[in-house]
């Protein structure tokens, strides 16, 4: 059934992060990439205070009544956590509302699609509040951060919302301020690959991100001057001593990642992209994904290695790791890079970077599966 003419819709996109990974929660920078798939809500408001959710891609319908601080019913409840950060803003609810979302971002596969639709979600609210009040994509993003991550004290980290609701590539440091550069550089094709592997976050944190803590700590204590930012990678051995094995590759990998991201970094910068260099840097940061931080798996692997072997001139997993998707720079034969990745065993969509959070006009189609 379509939708009625009244209808308010409202999409956000996927991201892939191009450099970053296990960086963030470090206090380095990141750079990711709102990506052609997206998940979007089209509704309207309802007369009484009922909020009825439709979530066809997941069977599942999610309903509450509004009220100046609603409850959490279960864990990660960012329906209603997003309203509550609202109405703490000042904004008031006093219709109540039927969506229908739907999506075509890979979902659980490190391709944002909760932050996407949190996103999206916060974009529709502030369309339907009582007060309207515009909200630039920067602050839609911290909002969903605040949703997310801080309302329920989870460990994440705030690329995912800030690249959803900005769009484009961003630039993102977190430390000691937020601070945001967009990049628009002409680029072509990415294929994105679904390993349809569950990823293994927990274990992968575990792991990388304690590692390296406490691989920090020791070095800190050692050294109270030592900078994580400014420290050279060709001293890293400076430390071999009071570092086990394991943390000293760590460490060297880490160095090695904020390099390789200071260097795509000034090449987005430049008015023409140098796409065999952005190929390189990619393929070199998942050298250290592989290899040091062990985030990639044997399927991950072979689909990289079979993208690269049908011409993609760059490839690595996306997200934290253990499972999930990989991505390819395939600005040529997309569609050669996407049969192959299946050929491994994986799904392919080819996408292109995309705008942030936007509102749609009412003649949109709703965002399909295809």
């Amino acid at each position: 059934m379509p939708p009625p003419d009244n209808s308010i819709r409202v999409s956000s996109p996927g991201r892939i992060c191009l450099f970053g990974e296990h960086q963030d929660y470090l206090g380095l920078p990141v750079i990711a990439a709102a990506i052609s798939r997206r998940i979007g809500l089209t509704g309207t408001i309802r007369e009484d205070k009922q909020v009825i959710l439709h979530l066809p891609d997941i069977n599942s319908t999610e309903t509450f009544t509004l009220a100046p601080a609603l409850t959490y019913e279960k864990p990660r409840d960012y329906f209603r956590s997003a309203v509550n950060i609202l109405q703490r803003e000042g904004l008031r609810f006093s219709r109540g509302l039927e969506v229908t979302v739907r999506g075509n971002i890979p979902i659980n596969s490190g391709t944002s699609s909760s932050s996407a639709l949190l996103v999206a979600w916060i974009n529709f609210l502030l369309q339907v509040t009582d007060n309207p009040i515009s909200k630039s994509q920067a602050t839609i993003g911290e909002l969903a951060y605040q949703a997310e991550v801080l309302e329920f004290g989870e460990p994440g980290g705030m690329m995912d919302h800030y690249s959803t609701a900005v769009g484009d590539i961003i630039y993102l440091e977190s430390q000691p301020v937020i601070r945001i550069a967009t990049f628009r550089p002409t680029l072509g094709t990415f294929v994105l690959g679904d390993s349809q592997e569950p990823k293994d976050t927990l274990t992968i944190l575990k792991r990388v991100k304690y590692g390296m803590l406490e691989a920090l700590r020791k070095i800190k204590t050692h050294d109270p001057d030592f900078h994580l930012h400014r420290f050279p990678l060709d001293h890293a051995n400076d430390y071999r001593d009071i570092l086990t094995p394991d943390e000293l590759i760590l460490f060297k990998s880490n160095l090695s990642d904020r390099d390789i991201l200071l260097e795509a970094k000034n090449l987005l910068e430049q008015p023409t992209t140098d796409h065999s260099k952005l190929g390189q840097l990619l393929n070199q940061h998942q050298t250290n994904l592989r290899e040091a931080k062990k985030v990639s798996t044997p399927k991950i692997n072979a689909m990289i290695a079979a993208a690269l072997e049908a011409g993609a001139l760059g490839a690595k997993i996306n997200g934290s790791g253990g499972g999930g998707c990989m991505f390819a720079y395939a600005p040529e034969n997309p569609e050669q890079v996407v049969a192959t990745i299946e050929k491994q065993g994986g799904k392919g969509y080819i996408i292109t970077v995309d705008a942030g959070t936007r509102v749609e006009p009412a003649d949109t189609p709703v965002v399909s599966l295809a």
